[in-house]
């Protein structure tokens, strides 16, 4: 991947500067990218003017000011904003001398329903972040609409980049990765919350059961990364008729799978909801 500096963009927009949006300027600040490139909006003046001094990027509350000139749009707010945000700014993306790429950010708004309140022959993409890109260590799933030139494919990937990995996949599978990657990060810490909760129910104190559960996940993750499998780590650790094994045999009977199954159907059929 090109660094940031070298990739073929002058103006970046980042509509809805909240998190999600504080992140990916965070990432191309700290990637080297110029911050005057980036210009990011928000509906209340201090949160603009806190984002300016932190990053030293321009901002503004007027979307369609953002818009103009720029070559990549993203569209960090919520689903239900994401069609009405395209509306406001179709007509001055439609204007700019250069082809704007709009990228949405949301869960559930589909590219078709994107290209349809946007101008006629407007690129378009979607990309489902996660929270990881909070610390740079985010998955983006990308799926790139038929208007989306290869240059602008490159930028696109190349920016996402700056927060974590960049997967870029069918947008039939889109609802389906979402309930692995998108929302996944919240499974993992809600069983961390779970093996604390079940420490203090074994006797440790709250902050010693935190200390360690929080230190096991930031490790297994870190062993994950590897890219040996899932399996192949846990066999490692479980020593037959040991702890670690009748631990593994009560998750198990106790329909541990079963349940990773439900939730993640429950989770894309939501993502398909959400399009709606």
């Amino acid at each position: 991947m090109n660094a940031i500096s070298d990739i073929a963009v002058d103006k970046i927009a980042v509509i809805g500067a909240g998190s999600i949006g504080e992140a990916l300027i965070a990432g191309l600040v700290d990637a080297g990218c110029d911050p005057q490139r980036i210009t990011a909006t928000n509906r209340t003046k201090r949160r603009r003017d806190d984002l300016a001094e932190r990053y030293g990027i321009v901002t503004t509350g007027d979307n369609t000011e953002a818009a103009a000139d720029a070559d990549l749009c993203f569209l960090c707010v919520k689903p239900y904003q994401i069609l009405d945000i395209i509306e406001e700014i179709s007509d001055v993306v439609a204007h700019n001398e250069a082809s704007t790429a709009l990228v949405s950010m949301a869960a559930g708004i589909t590219i078709s329903a994107m290209e349809t309140a946007s101008s006629a022959g407007t690129p378009v993409a979607r990309v489902m972040p996660n929270t990881p890109m909070l610390v740079g260590r985010g998955v983006h799933l990308a799926s790139f609409g038929r208007f989306v030139e290869d240059t602008q494919r490159e930028g696109i990937t190349g920016i996402l980049a700056a927060t974590g990995e960049v997967v870029s996949i069918d947008e039939q599978l889109i609802d389906v990765a979402t309930a692995v990657s998108g929302s996944g990060p919240a499974y993992y810490f809600l069983f961390t919350e779970a093996l604390i909760d079940a420490g203090v129910a074994l006797g440790l104190p709250r902050d010693t059961a935190e200390r360690l559960a929080r230190a096991t996940a930031a490790g297994a993750g870190e062993m994950l990364a590897s890219g040996r499998s899932p399996a192949e780590l846990r066999h490692a650790v479980s020593s037959p008729a040991g702890t670690t094994a009748a631990a593994i045999r009560e998750f198990e009977e106790s329909g541990l799978r079963g349940s990773v199954y439900r939730a993640t159907e429950a989770c894309a059929r939501r993502a398909r909801e959400l399009g709606k």
